[in-house]
């Protein structure tokens, strides 16, 4: 199969545009962005000179062509979790801004597939942006070595990452739930190879040592409705008075489940998910989440990939983003029953 030639090396550079304008690569890459983020005297004469050079960009008036002036491909694990539909929004959005294509890809949470997509991506496009990689961090940066990489949800060194802090989320919600006197909370762990999953098992076992309470680790589980159901059984079945979820996908399939099997939620058992995905607030009950921004995720992310093509500095940037604990009616006091035979033992 035929590989492309490279994008950036047919077009004029952003650093080329710089040195004839004398100003920094940063400048220039604001202006062609957005040109509200410059002087309008300075995009003038930086839109000047690109137009002069022969760069093409949507945002550049009077242009006879348009085309983008690279690719970048955003790997994500799946097409299912509606946080993910964000988070490619907020990646596409940024993206296009800049005037590149947007490249988007699907790994089914398979470490196989996604390695094979890394290896093809990185002989074709001209960054990489991926979301939570099941993969090494060795594969990651081989992959680095040939092109460009920001992760998303995880910290490789020697790599760019935007880090969502999901496991302060985590741990607010173990102080949240043990002061409604929840001593036994089960976690309904994320997939095997997933990095968020095991910093958030563990922000939530340090939380638990200052409470008292145990952390009971149910599954690996695909984050999907369905599994979610399945879930459910399990928590059913350990004897917890409460349930953190991987994510909002998973928590909302244990909801339903959960009133199939005539366990009201929260007066038998405690619900909290991750993400507050859309919809979120509608279930029944309202689910208590820790609430992200996966469109901010995907902008960020992208614009530090975009950064590094105008500068060509490559050292490594980690972005963090904070989440907070939102509470809704998924949450209650522990069972007065249970309280009472706990006072017993």
């Amino acid at each position: 199969m035929a590989v492309p030639e490279r994008r950036h090396q047919r077009h004029v550079t952003l650093t080329a545009i710089a040195q004839a304008c004398g100003v920094a690569p940063s400048t220039v890459s604001r202006a062609l962005s957005n040109p509200n983020r410059v002087s309008t005297a300075m995009y003038e004469r930086i839109a000047r000179k690109a137009r002069e050079m022969g760069y093409f960009s949507a945002l550049l008036p009077q242009a006879e062509d348009w085309r983008a002036h690279g690719t970048i491909g955003l790997v994500v694990p799946n097409l299912t979790n509606p946080f993910l539909y964000d988070l490619v929004r907020g990646s596409q959005g940024q993206a296009q801004t800049a005037g590149y294509f947007h490249l988007l890809v699907s790994t089914d949470e398979s470490p196989s597939v996604e390695s094979t997509w890394l290896t093809d991506l990185a002989r074709t496009v001209d960054g990489i942006v991926i979301v939570s990689p099941r993969t090494t961090d060795e594969a990651l940066r081989s992959v680095a070595d040939a092109v460009p990489v920001v992760v998303v949800n995880r910290q490789v060194d020697s790599l760019s990452s935007v880090v969502i802090d999901t496991p302060v989320g985590a741990a607010q919600a173990v102080d949240y739930l043990s002061s409604l006197g929840h001593h036994r909370i089960a976690y309904v762990r994320g997939p095997e190879n997933s990095w968020t999953d095991r910093v958030r098992y563990a922000a939530l076992r340090e939380a638990a040592k200052h409470h008292d309470a145990e952390i009971v680790p149910i599954g690996a589980f695909h984050p999907s409705l369905s599994a979610g159901a399945a879930a459910a059984d399990a928590v059913s079945l350990s004897a917890a008075t409460a349930a953190v979820f991987f994510n909002d996908t998973l928590a909302i399939g244990a909801l339903g489940r959960f009133r199939e099997r005539g366990v009201r939620v929260p007066e038998d058992i405690s619900v909290i998910g991750c993400d507050d995905i859309f919809g979120s607030a509608f279930v029944t009950p309202p689910l208590t989440t820790v609430t992200t921004s996966g469109e901010r995720a995907g902008r960020t992310a992208t614009e530090i990939l975009i950064g590094h093509f105008a500068t060509k500095d490559h050292a490594p940037r980690v972005e963090h983003l904070a989440v907070h604990l939102t509470v809704r009616a998924s949450t209650g006091p522990v069972p007065a029953e249970r309280t009472a035979s706990e006072l017993q033992r």
